[in-house]
């Protein structure tokens, strides 16, 4: 070759030799590929392939149990619950879990029973025991949730429907862990936010219905624990429609003793969205209405949430509850036990679940654990108003010798609850 020849095609030749790395990997991939199609062609006839997700899969079937309530005729154009509120992040959950159980040989299944009547459910439940089911998602009022437990000792069931405080302090079910918070710690969240903007003295109204004296007692509490003070307690007692008379009829109700801030206890609507901006003095108006704290609410966007709330969104056309957010967290705490390989019973699984080892990636910005002595998991706590996320307890210098999403709802000393002594 000649020294003009050689200077013609040095250019090409260069440009070919800067491109194999890159095309290192490409090469290892084909040849690769060409060798197990070679191996494939070379076996005798009949021989089968071997695959990890071709292996044997076991089974692993969690029930849903719902109580349909009726919904009460309310005094305003509240909003009603999605008629699957709860179900949708069960099977969001599922999903979740079958997406790196089918690796691990696992297929998670959900069995549901959705009734008015509590008998049908129990059939259910019976039907299911038989058939070796030893998980159970349950959404039902604290007594309906006693009586299952109490009749299936055997069977573990997670609290995804009930913020009753009573279950995680005196009634201590051996065999029951909950994923919702409980009211005691949604108004711990909010007492810690108030105290820290300095809005100490409260105006407390509450509503006729049980629950409502149930938010209301709480919210008592957590004024103790915190420094709060109610300067006023009021029970709303009017019946009228205050579509037509809020503005004359709360400015007088409301007018007591300065306060900063009106706290609500209205779980279901019937009067609270009527109290803002209509109040005597111009203060914020928290609780169940205006700032409200909640395990779960579609503002959640931080800590990696978006991908959640956008998963859930394509599934089920409708915007993820706290509900929804609790039976998804007990579906992925069930899927995370096991692929720790913790033998599939409701005591090694309940035995996990308390031990130190267990953590769960909840998108809440921290690892989320149960509470060993009453089975409580523990979350942060969003406050929220319908368009943004306003703060996330537990709130900065509230600290605890263990961990401080402890501060929020009832610590060890104060519950009756020892779980932990009762784990096999």
């Amino acid at each position: 070759m000649t020294s003009t020849q050689t200077c013609s095609i040095y250019p090409v030749c260069l440009a070919t030799l800067r491109r194999i790395p890159a095309m290192l990997p490409a090469l290892l991939i084909t040849v690769l590929s060409m060798a197990w199609l070679l191996m494939i062609l070379l076996m005798p006839t009949g021989t089968a392939v071997a695959s990890p997700l071709s292996q044997p899969q076991q089974s692993i079937v969690v029930g849903y149990l719902e109580l349909q309530l009726p919904s009460p005729p309310l005094l305003s154009n509240v909003l009603p619950e999605p008629e699957d509120n709860g179900l949708q992040g069960a099977i969001l959950g599922i999903s979740d879990n079958n997406a790196g159980g089918r690796f691990l040989g696992l297929a998670y299944t959900l069995e549901q029973a959705r009734s008015a009547d509590e008998a049908e459910l129990g059939a259910a439940l019976n039907r299911w025991q038989q058939q070796g089911i030893q998980l159970v998602l349950v959404n039902a009022p604290a007594a309906t949730l006693n009586a299952f437990a109490s009749q299936h000792p055997e069977l573990l069931f997670f609290n995804v429907g009930s913020y009753d405080d009573e279950l995680r302090i005196r009634h201590c079910l051996p065999n029951v862990l909950h994923t919702l918070p409980s009211r005691a710690m949604l108004t711990d969240a909010l007492a810690q936010w108030l105290i820290k903007k300095k809005l100490k003295k409260w105006l407390l109204i509450t509503g006729t219905r049980s629950q409502d004296k149930d938010y209301a007692n709480a919210v008592r509490r957590s004024a103790k624990r915190f420094g709060g003070k109610i300067v006023a307690d009021k029970d709303w007692t009017f019946d009228s429609d205050l579509r037509r008379s809020a503005q004359t009829e709360v400015p007088l109700f409301t007018q007591t003793k300065e306060y900063d801030a009106v706290v609500v206890a209205d779980e279901l609507g019937d009067f609270g969205e009527f109290l803002l901006y209509n109040t005597w003095y111009p203060r914020p108006v928290v609780g169940t209405q205006g700032l409200k704290p909640v395990g779960w609410h579609r503002v959640i966007e931080q800590w990696g949430a978006a991908q959640l709330q956008s998963r859930f969104d394509r599934q089920a056309k409708r915007w993820m509850t706290d509900k929804d957010y609790a039976a998804w967290a007990a579906m992925r705490s069930i899927g995370e036990t096991l692929s720790h390989q913790v033998p599939y019973s409701a005591t090694s699984i309940r035995s996990h679940l308390l031990g130190s080892q267990f953590e769960l990636a909840g998108f809440k910005g921290r690892k989320l654990t149960y509470r060993n002595w009453n089975g409580q998991l523990r979350q942060p706590i969003a406050l929220v108003h319908p368009r943004a996320l306003v703060s996330q307890s537990p709130q900065e210098g509230y600290l605890h010798p263990h961990t401080e999403l402890d501060t929020l709802g009832f610590d060890q000393p104060e519950s009756q609850c020892r779980l932990a002594d009762q784990i096999d």
